[in-house]
């Protein structure tokens, strides 16, 4: 199964329990800032000795909060994201897809309950930074176990707007970041490309609703991580295979995991690890069935989750 195919001590106790609480609010306030800030800009993804570069436009609107990306690298590229819906540029027209599930998209990268992020990591302000010409205030979420990454993120002063995201392993290297490199907040933000995109979006005939639909499939997964908890359970279609596979996505608030099941084919590798970035990849047939878990999370916890996947029946 290709990459393609899967498209987050104590000097004191008083004094850390504040500025826990001071660094949370970070996190709420960018949970939103995401969603509710107009902004335009350029950034980079790297990863592996590779770094790639975006546009992105984000606009609130009266009928909704519209986005656009688009690669500057390689072939064109081109997503539009409105309303909990995607278009995606291809065979050079706007096809509106299946959404994507899982992993959060720069700069909105919260998942899931924030509350729950305080007994995961210890999180901490570490100084102020600037980044792409705008201050920002850096926070450390550091990982409380070797199952996790943890994540240093740099939070415009201002909005809340997240401007920049590294992933750190256990001894702290980078193994991928997001960055704005030059970056438009509030009125001044790109906006020549809304009208285009709301008339794209209007003729675009929607998804059929039976392509991807929420499941109950009997299938349970007993080695996660603490914290990490079932939001979805759906039955997908997927690129270049003969039927519908099972997904279930799991979130520990910041990283997101997701467990592929399937009937296995001759063609199915026996036993694969990857990586792409902070992104590991393993999968496994056992019995009739490839197991596939593909999560921001190190190798050892991907193949502790596959290793525990059973069927319990509905």
């Amino acid at each position: 199964m290709r990459w393609l195919l899967y498209i987050c001590f104590l000097a004191s106790l008083n004094g850390y329990a504040e500025e826990q609480a001071s660094s949370h609010d970070w996190l709420k306030t960018l949970a939103f800032a995401g969603h509710g800030t107009d902004f335009s800009g350029d950034f980079v993804y790297q990863h592996n000795s590779q770094v790639e570069t975006f546009r992105i436009s984000h606009i609130v609107a009266s009928d909704s909060e519209y986005e656009k990306v688009i690669s500057l690298d390689g072939p064109k590229q081109e997503i539009v994201r409105h309303h909990g819906r995607t278009w995606c540029y291809l065979n050079h027209k706007m096809v509106q897809v299946a959404n994507q599930q899982g992993y959060a998209k720069f700069p909105s990268r919260l998942l899931a309950n924030i509350s729950d992020l305080k007994v995961l990591y210890r999180v901490q302000e570490v100084g102020k930074e600037q980044v792409a010409g705008y201050l920002t205030q850096v926070v450390l979420m550091q990982s409380i176990d070797n199952l996790r990454y943890s994540h240093k993120i740099w939070v415009h002063s201002d909005t809340g707007l997240l401007l920049k995201a590294a992933v750190l392993d256990d001894k702290n290297n980078v193994l991928e970041q997001y960055l704005f490199t030059q970056l438009k907040i509030g009125a001044s933000a790109d906006r020549a490309w809304l009208a285009s995109a709301q008339a794209d979006v209007k003729i675009t005939p929607s998804v059929k609703t039976e392509a991807l639909h929420d499941i109950k499939s009997g299938w349970v997964v007993d080695g996660l991580p603490p914290g990490f908890v079932k939001v979805q359970e759906i039955m997908r279609p997927m690129s270049k295979k003969h039927a519908p596979v099972i997904q279930m996505i799991y979130s520990d608030g910041f990283s997101a995991i997701s467990v592929f099941i399937e009937p296995s084919d001759e063609d199915d590798d026996k036993d694969d690890l990857s990586s792409r970035g902070s992104v590991n990849l393993y999968q496994k047939v056992v019995g009739l069935h490839l197991y596939t878990v593909v999560g921001e999370v190190p190798a050892r916890t991907v193949m502790q989750v596959l290793d525990s996947i059973r069927f319990k029946g509905n």
